[in-house]
């Protein structure tokens, strides 16, 4: 059983970004007969390292090349997109994105084969089973373990912001659930899932994950699928909480102010500054927050004395770091209300169509 490591943790500030997208076919439903698509021919030259299934066949993970830093992120998130969807194209394919699609059954599905999946679906049943979900994964390079574990708990309190400000996913199996993002719902039925608890520091965290592999818990460190977590392999800081976007600017804006907010709370980490810690359940409380009301959310602060909107954390934030895109992305139409309204108004094939990622 492999185990993280202090050494990992290296390099401060670099950049790694996880888009999971769905394979969908001719009318813009997702499709399960693409393992053609993902293993079945040579990858693009943007993309050397090639694509892969997530838990369904019709869902496919691309990932950008390690970055130094958040200018290079939109060069590199147009090439893997432009590579991924000119790839699926050439086979008679489209690519969507969202946090669920709004037309997929999971019943009607097909799991990826690798034996990885297979053992959770084996291991974990129904839940994994349903689980057609699609997210956004930020990864921020840390150098010092300890630091690592010290910004992940931190994080605990921005991740139910950045669910809010991506929720995405309002439809499930067809049916409007009634939350802005039901992917965050459907995701944390797994184990280790959500928010988790804060960690002393880097040794009680790896303790955990020790123990997790070795009672049998896990099958490797991969299967910690918490919101915030440190990475201990590839020595960062992981941001798991956003839903996942079809439009680059949007995914921008969410790795512009993640990696912002991770060099600032390291610069907090080195000047020794304290913060008041909430509850784990409150924490929970503004997850819920954000998944049930998306962008019209209020959360409660960070001393757990009064509850703050989502607006004036968002200004907040936009004046304190310098991030631009935020802004943007709250005045904005959400994704979740921009979905009703095409369904609503024009019927689940224009929904569809407008969830097409464009080359």
């Amino acid at each position: 059983m492999e185990l993280g490591s202090r050494d990992a943790f290296e390099r401060m500030g670099t950049l790694g970004i996880e888009e999971e997208f769905f394979i969908v076919d001719a009318d813009g439903r997702p499709t399960s007969g693409t393992d053609d698509l993902v293993y079945g021919s040579e990858p693009p030259d943007a993309v050397p390292n090639g694509f892969d299934h997530e838990l369904f066949k019709c869902t496919i993970e691309a990932q950008v090349p390690r970055l130094s830093g958040p200018e290079e992120a939109p060069e590199a998130i147009a090439a893997v997109r432009e590579a991924l969807v000119d790839h699926a194209a050439d086979h008679g394919y489209g690519i969507a994105s969202a946090g669920l699609h709004p037309a997929a059954k999971w019943r009607e599905l097909d799991h990826a084969q690798k034996p990885r999946y297979r053992s959770q679906l084996d291991r974990i049943q129904y839940p994994q089973h349903r689980n057609t979900t699609s997210g956004l994964h930020v990864h921020v390079g840390i150098d010092d373990a300890d630091k690592a574990v010290w910004i992940a708990n931190e994080l605990r309190w921005y991740s139910p912001i950045l669910l809010a400000l991506s929720a995405n996913s309002p439809f499930w199996n067809g049916f409007d659930t009634g939350l802005a993002s039901a992917r965050a719902k459907v995701f944390e039925n797994l184990p280790n899932t959500g928010m988790p608890s804060a960690f002393d520091d880097f040794e009680a965290f790896q303790r955990f994950e020790r123990r997790m592999l070795e009672h049998g818990s896990i099958e490797d460190r991969g299967e910690l699928w918490f919101d915030v977590r440190p990475h201990t392999a590839h020595g960062t800081v992981e941001v798991r909480a956003p839903d996942a976007q079809a439009d680059p600017d949007v995914t921008l804006a969410f790795v512009e102010y993640v990696h912002a907010l991770v060099v600032d709370l390291a610069e907090r980490y080195e000047n020794d500054e304290s913060t008041p810690t909430l509850r784990r359940e409150l924490l929970d409380e503004n997850k819920w927050r954000a998944i049930r009301h998306g962008h019209d959310a209020s959360f409660v602060t960070r001393d757990g004395e009064d509850t703050v909107s989502l607006g004036e954390v968002v200004a907040s934030e936009t004046d304190r770091l310098g991030v631009d895109r935020l802004s943007a992305v709250y005045d904005g139409e959400s994704g979740s209300a921009r979905q009703r309204r095409i369904r609503d108004a024009e019927g689940m094939d224009a929904l569809c169509a407008d969830l097409l990622v464009s080359p």
